[in-house]
């Protein structure tokens, strides 16, 4: 497979989708996972246990990566009382995300990759006939949403298609926006969010060559993660968006990788001021360096009353129309958790309602499309990545109209 095909640059026609359950004497949905690191790890896991799903198959470009996945799936189908992935659906190398997807024992694929991945993966699942689960951001460049956005059209009434974002499934999240979309704010003005994250450290990964290196330490590459902005701040930006129901349509930005101890070209940092319909002006920051606790928070201000979502702590609405919703003491959380995805307090079921709606909408065939979702919440967040970088205002219809395409310069056969 070269890199034209690996990336799914070519022009699919959907396959008709195989069963979207097992035999007679087993109808779970089976899932196979295309990338086992900590959070594809999570999903796959969470639709076993909240979705009743069953873990048919992985894929991955790393043996050692594969070995702790098959472990950690076969021990949990032996508390399920049923067998364990079989070693024929064990799929390693370049090809291994073509070979899960047309394999004819998956009936969904859940994508765990690198961001810059994610296009050219979602393609091969979507032309396989697959239904699909992706974690965000669905790309890291203006031509991948792009890409992904056509994807979602091809696969509309066809494949459930799903985004990570789980806190769009988390009860106090739903009950707070569905009160503000209520008019428990009344107008609103101004908003703020924030997220910050310790510095999140290197896995002790062997001592591979600097490719291989580079790929097991994505997050710390600026194109294969899509920056902290992209790749990790997207969630709030994402809440910003739902809450006011549209995407920024400008920004002015600033960044930079202060206080950060690796070796890779990500920044520690943003500031942001961004522009919503209506006039709404947000202001929004983030870091990922020290050592602090975890927080993250989106703060919306009207004419009859004032939001706070935190991950951990108070959530609700002060004003005319006050709410609670208190899921217990705040917990403190280092930044591990915002990788594996082991969330608590305010997010505790979000994981579980969003892989149980996920497998539900295949079971049902009230299929899910958030293809059109992921991309504006990821060019929402390229938009202030480019205000950033290019240290000046930017608009959204220069952002989209740049068709911007990065390269990470990366033979997968050799590295491999």
């Amino acid at each position: 497979m070269n890199r034209r095909e690996f990336l799914g640059a070519t022009t699919f026609t959907i396959m008709a989708p195989h069963l979207v359950r097992g035999t007679a004497a087993n109808s779970a949905v089976r899932v196979g996972l295309l990338g086992c690191g900590g959070r594809g790890t999570e999903d796959a896991t969470s639709m076993v246990n909240n979705g009743g799903a069953r873990m048919v198959a992985i894929a991955d470009l790393f043996q050692d990566q594969l070995e702790r996945a098959k472990a950690r799936f076969d021990k949990l189908a032996e508390q399920k009382g049923y067998a364990g992935i079989d070693s024929a659906h064990v799929f390693q190398g370049v090809d291994a995300a073509e070979r899960i997807a047309t394999s004819k024992e998956v009936d969904v694929v859940s994508i765990g990759t690198p961001p810059y991945f994610h296009p050219g993966h979602l393609g091969i699942v979507v032309a396989a006939g697959k239904h699909v689960y992706c974690e965000k951001p669905v790309a890291v460049d203006v031509a991948g949403a792009k890409r992904v956005i056509e994807l979602g059209k091809l696969a509309e009434g066809k494949l459930s298609l799903d985004v990570g974002f789980q806190i769009r499934n988390a009860p106090p999240f739903v009950e707070i926006v569905r009160r503000i979309h209520g008019g428990a704010l009344g107008e609103i003005v101004f908003g703020s969010a924030y997220y910050y994250c310790p510095f999140i450290g290197n896995d002790p990964w062997p001592p591979d060559p600097p490719a291989r290196q580079r790929l097991r330490n994505w997050i710390h590459d600026r194109v294969l993660s899509g920056d902290i902005v992209v790749e990790q701040n997207i969630h709030v930006i994402d809440i910003c968006n739902w809450v006011l129901k549209g995407h920024p349509v400008k920004a002015t930005a600033a960044c930079g990788r202060k206080g950060r101890p690796d070796k890779g070209d990500c920044n520690g940092y943003y500031s942001a001021t961004l522009q919503y319909p209506n006039n709404v002006m947000l202001n929004f920051s983030s870091r990922q360096v020290g050592k602090e606790d975890f927080d993250a928070n989106e703060r919306f201000f009207g004419t009859r009353g004032s939001s706070q979502s935190p991950y951990a702590g108070t959530l609700g609405i002060t004003g005319d129309e006050p709410w609670t919703w208190n899921s217990g003491e705040k917990k403190t959380q280092g930044g591990d958790f915002s990788i594996t995805g082991s969330f608590s307090d305010n997010l505790a079921q979000a994981d579980a309602e969003k892989h149980k709606a996920f497998i539900e909408s295949i079971t049902s065939g009230k299929f899910h499309n958030q293809a059109a979702l992921g991309a504006e919440s990821s060019l929402s967040a390229m938009l202030i990545r480019k205000a950033a970088y290019e240290r000046r205002e930017a608009t959204w219809d220069e952002l989209v109209q740049s068709n911007e395409k990065w390269d990470a310069k990366l033979d997968l056969a050799k590295v491999v």
